[in-house]
């Protein structure tokens, strides 16, 4: 069976020029044209641009992807490893997806409670992600809160030492909650709570004291605030309702 270049370009969800461009470069020519000249896909082809648009994603140029794609038509690259490296590809791809968002969030924290480094040192710790953005909005949402002069009052002494250990807590609670919800733990479990209860404790250690009620608002933060419910999914799908509800639970038992 053959499809038209519209029909491969709403498969694909590309324009028929870039089909078209496709074509002229060589990187995907297609296998059938019609008498009056029309271009035909084949089922080959549609393989061919999954792996173009594969590597495209990747940021790959396309002069690298027909180098790419063409080894692998030739037989001078192996089908499994050419699958093996797609695999490590989107791995790395996802590992470094995860780290920016993680970074964002640090940074989010970093300048909400005022850590003061300099900028080669936020630069050092957060990557290239400017936090100005979110320390703007902190000070608009909660500038006037007792929590936030002492979150701003505690931070303006830490060393970049200080935060970096901050952050390796962080990121220990965060890879035991992921194992946690993997091996099929519910957020009412005695495991969650006491992670939420972690989660609590790290908050009054680092920033400013976190009754059971204050958490309890947060826990409904993650959840509502869609930049904090995209931090916590990006651990693993559904962690922010997952961890809203420990939350809950933990507060319902030193509360009740």
């Amino acid at each position: 069976m053959s499809y038209s270049v519209g029909q491969v370009a709403g498969f694909a969800g590309v324009t028929v020029r870039t089909l078209h461009h496709y074509d002229e470069i060589g990187l995907l020519v297609p296998s059938e044209r019609t008498h009056a000249g029309h271009r035909r896909y084949g089922d080959a082809d549609l393989d061919r641009l999954q792996q173009i648009l594969f590597y495209r994603e990747l940021g790959f140029p396309l002069d690298e992807v027909a180098a790419l794609l063409d080894d692998q038509a030739t037989g001078r690259a192996d089908p499994r490893a050419h699958l093996r490296r797609q695999h490590e590809l989107l791995t790395a791809r996802i590992e470094k997806l995860q780290k920016m968002a993680a970074a964002v969030e640090h940074a989010m924290e970093a300048r909400t409670m005022g850590i003061n480094l300099t900028p080669e040192e936020r630069f050092e710790v957060f990557g290239d992600k400017d936090p100005e953005q979110y320390a703007e909005e902190a000070e608009q949402r909660w500038g006037g809160t007792e929590a936030y002069a002492e979150s701003q009052r505690r931070a303006a002494g830490y060393t970049k030492e200080d935060w970096k250990r901050l952050m390796a807590e962080a990121d220990d609670w965060s890879e035991r909650y992921v194992a946690l919800m993997t091996a099929g733990e519910q957020p009412s479990g005695e495991a969650a709570m006491d992670l939420a209860e972690e989660h609590r404790r790290h908050i009054g250690t680092w920033y400013y004291e976190c009754p059971h009620a204050m958490h309890r608002c947060l826990g409904a933060m993650y959840v509502a605030d869609e930049r904090f419910k995209a931090f916590y999914d990006s651990m693993r799908p559904g962690l922010a309702d997952h961890l809203s509800a420990a939350i809950t639970a933990n507060a319902d038992r030193h509360t009740a």
